[in-house]
């Protein structure tokens, strides 16, 4: 119902912005609970799909948005194996994405269209950017990514983020209206990014 509004936190991010490292530290200080991987895990279980393939699956893009419109209304359709797998995944994960929802109160959600895919459950979402030269920095740093490679790796993996959003959602990714809070990882750190979003949540719920 409606009371439910508002509880749960779904980021969007640019590679190597810290999104996921800001979302497991609002779900710690929050204490709920964290998903970003686990959606996929879920999904392969579900399906029984082993993981890598469907991580190439989210890899890949769906080739036409009004087909997977057309089966969302029919969701026992989506397990249809005629259908390619970068089809269906999307569709399943947003299955199991509104499950959680519908047993969760509040959680943090990372990437996979979140906020679009919650839309009707209401969520505070929140895009995390940062500039590139301190994004490539992270990506060799914490991840581990070859320096020389670093950027074209960046340039590719937002590509491929953004098209994943824009496909799916029928939206663009970048586009600052949908979300509630644009912030700047770079410029504020993780660390208060992630108190920026805790501090916003507990303000914002409480106004409801």
């Amino acid at each position: 119902g409606i009371i439910m509004k508002k509880k749960i936190i779904t980021i969007e991010r640019q590679y190597g912005s810290g999104g996921s490292e800001i979302g497991k530290l609002v779900a710690q200080k929050l204490g709920i609970e964290y998903y970003n991987r686990e959606i996929l895990e879920i999904t392969s279980k579900k399906c029984d799909i082993a993981p890598d393939k469907l991580e190439n699956a989210e890899e890949n893009v769906p080739t036409s948005f009004l087909y997977s419109l057309m089966l969302a209304s029919n969701f026992s359709k989506s397990y249809d194996n005629n259908l390619p797998l970068s089809d269906r995944v999307f569709l399943i994960e947003s299955q199991v994405i509104k499950e959680i929802a519908e047993q969760n109160d509040s959680f943090v959600l990372v990437g996979r269209c979140g906020n679009y895919v919650l839309e009707e459950y209401g969520c505070i979402g929140i895009f995390i950017y940062g500039d590139k030269e301190k994004r490539i920095e992270r990506a060799i740093k914490d991840y581990g990514i070859d320096p020389k490679k670093a950027e074209a790796f960046l340039k590719k993996t937002d590509k491929r983020r953004e098209v994943f959003y824009n496909t799916n959602s029928d939206r663009l990714w970048q586009d600052k209206e949908q979300y509630m809070l644009c912030l700047n990882s770079s410029e504020l750190g993780d660390e208060l990014c992630a108190e920026i979003i805790v501090n916003a949540f507990k303000k914002y719920c409480e106004k409801e």
